[in-house]
C-alpha cells in the first residue's frame, strides 16, 4: 500500500545524519555533564558546543539558550515565571495559540488573579495589530504579550518584528511560540526585539523530546523545575546530551539547506493547491493558506465540500489509504472537541464540513500529492 506522510507540522522524520550523530554520542559519551571528571567534562562540552551553535544561528549569546523537553515546556517556563517572578499582572494572547500557551495563560490568570485578555482576530485569523495597540494603551500594568509566529493549524504568519516593536513601545514583555518557524525561517533576535521564544527539535527533522527556550539576558526569569543548577539554574535535571546534540545538528542542517528546501517544499504546497482547485473546485483553503507571503510554505489547511455525516469517515478512509494527515493539531488527537483555531476563523457552514491539515517536508514528492488528491476526489465524489 502507498504510504504518504503529510503531517510534518505534527512531527518530522529525523534526518539520518542527525540520528547517526546522536548514536555516536550515546555510544561514546557516557559521562554525566554535571560530573567534574574527564567523562563528565566531555559530555558538558557537547552540550555547550550545541548551545553555541544554536546561539550563532539566532544571533544571541549562548547563555540565552535554555534546553527543555520541547516547546510546551519552554512556553510554560516563560509564562509561569513571568507571572510568578517578573511582576507580570496582565497577559495578552490570542484565541488561536497552541494549547501550551492558551492553557498556561489561563492557569496563571486563575492562580494569580491577574488579567487575561485576547487580541481580536482579522477574518483570516491573523491578530489585529490595531486592537493589540488599544489593549496595550488601556493599562500600565506590567504586561506579557504571547503570540505565535506561525500558526500550527492554518499556517498564518504574523509580522513578529512589528508586533514586538509595538509591544516594546508600551514597555510590554514579548514571548513568541516559534515552534513552527524556527528551522523554517531566519530568526535574528537582535533584529526582532522579543524577550522569549520557544522551539522544538522534532519540527525540523530532529529528535522528539528536546527543545529550547530563548531567554533574553538579564530577563530575571526563574526556574520552573527545581533540583539542580543545570541550564544556568533555570532547568534542573541531567541534560539529555544525545538529544541536545541532535537538536543542534538538525537546526544547523535546516539553515544550511534552507533556501533549497524552502523552494522545493513551497513548490509541493503550490502544486497541491493547484491540483485541489482543478479536481475539487469547491474545496476551500482556510486562513491565509492561499497567500504565499502570509502563510507558511509548509502546510495547507483544506475545507472539503463534504456533508457532516460523511465527514466522520474522512480521516479513517485516508488512513486506510496510507495517508497521514491531521484534522487539527496532533496535540488535540483523542479529544472530541473540534479545532479551537478553526472555530475562530470559519463561518458555521464551513465549520460543519471537514477541514484537514496537510503539511509538507523535503521528503515529500509531487507523485505523493497526485495520489492524495486523487484519493480526496474519489471520497468527495462518492
Amino acid at each position: 500500500m502507498t504510504q504518504v506522510y503529510f503531517d510534518n507540522a505534527a512531527t518530522t522524520k529525523i534526518h539520518p545524519e542527525v540520528a547517526e550523530e546522536m548514536m555516536k554520542v550515546m555510544l561514546e559519551v557516557p559521562g554525566n555533564p554535571s560530573s567534574t571528571h574527564a567523562a563528565g567534562r566531555t559530555a558538558k562540552s557537547q552540550i555547550e558546543n550545541a548551545r553555541k551553535t544554536i546561539a550563532g544561528i539566532l544571533n544571541c549569546t549562548a547563555g540565552e539558550i535554555i534546553f527543555t523537553s520541547g516547546g510546551t515546556e519552554a512556553d510554560n517556563l516563560v509564562i509561569n515565571s513571568a507571572v510568578r517572578d517578573l511582576g507580570v499582572q496582565r497577559l495578552i494572547t490570542s484565541k488561536i495559540e497552541h494549547h501550551a500557551v492558551l492553557h498556561a495563560t489561563q492557569e496563571m490568570a486563575e492562580q494569580h488573579k491577574i488579567a487575561l485578555e485576547y487580541v481580536n482576530l482579522k477574518p483570516c485569523g491573523t491578530p489585529d495589530e490595531k486592537h493589540l495597540e488599544t489593549l496595550l494603551k488601556e493599562s500600565d500594568k506590567r504586561t506579557l504579550v504571547s503570540l505565535m509566529h506561525v500558526n500550527n493549524e492554518i499556517g498564518n504568519i504574523i509580522d513578529i518584528k512589528a508586533i514586538a516593536e509595538l509591544c516594546k513601545s508600551h514597555n510590554a514583555l514579548v514571548h513568541s511560540d516559534m515552534v513552527q518557524s524556527i528551522g523554517h525561517y531566519p530568526i535574528d533576535v537582535q533584529d526582532i526585539p522579543i524577550d522569549f521564544a520557544a522551539a522544538s527539535a522534532h519540527k525540523f527533522h530532529g529528535p522528539k523530546g528536546v527543545g529550547f527556550a530563548y531567554v533574553k539576558k538579564n530577563s530575571g526569569l526563574k526556574p520552573l523545575i527545581f533540583g539542580g543548577s543545570q541550564e544556568r539554574g533555570l532547568r534542573a535535571g541531567t541534560e539529555s546530551v544525545h538529544n541536545i546534540v541532535g537538536l543542534a545538528k538538525s537546526l544547523q542542517m535546516a539553515y544550511s539547506h534552507l533556501e533549497k528546501d524552502r523552494a522545493y517544499v513551497a513548490g509541493i504546497k503550490q502544486y497541491f493547491a493547484d491540483r485541489l482547485k482543478q479536481e475539487i473546485p469547491k474545496a476551500k483553503l482556510n486562513g491565509n493558506c492561499a497567500f504565499s507571503d502570509k502563510s507558511t510554505y509548509t502546510l495547507l489547511n483544506v475545507c472539503l465540500p463534504v456533508p457532516q455525516e460523511k465527514a466522520l469517515m474522512l480521516l479513517f478512509q485516508l488512513d486506510l489509504k496510507g495517508i497521514a494527515c491531521s484534522k487539527g493539531s496532533a496535540c488535540q488527537s483523542g479529544s472530541d472537541k473540534g479545532s479551537h483555531v478553526l472555530s475562530e476563523v470559519l463561518d458555521p457552514e464551513d465549520l460543519s464540513k471537514p477541514s484537514v491539515r496537510f503539511s509538507f517536508s523535503s521528503y515529500n514528492t509531487i507523485e505523493q500529492v497526485d495520489y492524495v488528491v486523487d484519493v480526496l476526489k474519489e471520497f468527495v465524489n462518492t
